[in-house]
C-alpha cells in the first residue's frame, strides 16, 4: 500500500507557485506564472529565450502581436471592415443627393439600384471619407445622413446624421468618423442602406467631382 501511494505520489506533477521576482530574472529551465490582462501567463526560459503561452478560462484567445498562419477558416462569426466607393461628378446645388455604391450615378432619392446597398450581415458605418474637387462656395455646410429601408417596409428611416459646419478647401479630404454622427449609424441585416448628402448653399457653379469612400464594421455570421 505505501509503495502505491509513493508511485501515486510521484505520477503526479507538483503545482508550480506564482514567482514574484518577475519573468525578467528568469534562470535557464526556470518558469514563471502571472496574470497579465485576465489571463494566465506562463513564462519559461530555454536556451536563453523566453517563451510564453496563455491559458484561458472563458475560451477567449488573445495574440499580443502579429498573427500569421497559412490557412485560416472562420466557423461561426467575426468582425472585419468593408470598404466602399461613391464616386461621382455632378452639380448638386442644394438638393438631397444619394451617393451611388455602384457606378457613378448619384440619385435623388434611395428607391434606386444604385444608391443603396442590400446589407448581407450589421453593418456600422466607421468613417467616411469627403473630397470635393473644388469650392465657388466653401463656405457650405454638407449634411451626411445615413439612411435604411427595413426589410418588408418601403418607408425610408433616418438612422443618423452629422453636420459639417467648417470651411472648405479646394482638393482636401474631410473625415467624418462614427463618432460625429448623432446616432450610432447602424444598419441590421436584409435592410436597404444609403448615403445622402446636402448642402446648405450651391458650393458649385458647374459639374465637379466628388471622391466618397465609406468604411463599415461589418459582423459577419456564418
Amino acid at each position: 500500500m505505501i509503495r502505491n501511494l509513493r508511485r501515486l505520489s510521484n505520477s503526479i506533477e507538483q503545482p508550480q507557485s506564482f514567482n514574484e521576482g518577475g519573468h525578467s530574472s528568469l534562470q535557464e529551465g526556470g518558469s514563471y506564472i502571472t496574470i497579465e490582462s485576465g489571463r494566465l501567463a506562463i513564462y519559461r526560459k530555454h536556451k536563453g529565450l523566453k517563451w510564453k503561452s496563455y491559458m484561458s478560462s472563458d475560451g477567449n484567445q488573445y495574440v499580443d502581436k502579429k498573427l500569421t498562419t497559412n490557412s485560416l477558416e472562420y466557423t461561426n462569426t467575426f468582425i472585419d471592415y468593408r470598404i466602399y466607393k461613391h464616386n461621382f461628378s455632378d452639380n448638386i446645388s442644394t438638393t438631397e443627393h444619394f451617393i451611388p455604391w455602384q457606378g457613378t450615378g448619384e440619385q435623388t432619392g434611395m428607391n434606386d439600384a444604385t444608391s443603396t446597398l442590400l446589407v448581407p450581415f450589421k453593418m456600422t458605418c466607421h468613417k467616411i471619407l469627403f473630397r470635393p474637387e473644388s469650392f465657388d462656395t466653401p463656405t457650405a455646410n454638407f449634411t451626411f445622413k445615413i439612411k435604411r429601408q427595413d426589410s418588408g417596409d418601403a418607408t425610408v428611416d433616418e438612422v443618423a446624421s452629422f453636420t459639417y459646419t467648417d470651411t472648405f478647401a479646394d482638393n482636401t479630404t474631410i473625415e467624418v468618423k462614427q463618432s460625429d454622427f448623432n446616432n450610432t449609424p447602424v444598419v441590421d441585416v436584409g435592410a436597404k442602406a444609403s448615403i445622402s448628402i446636402q448642402a446648405s448653399a450651391n458650393p458649385h457653379g458647374s459639374s465637379k467631382d466628388y471622391y466618397i469612400t465609406s468604411v463599415w464594421r461589418t459582423e459577419i455570421t456564418i
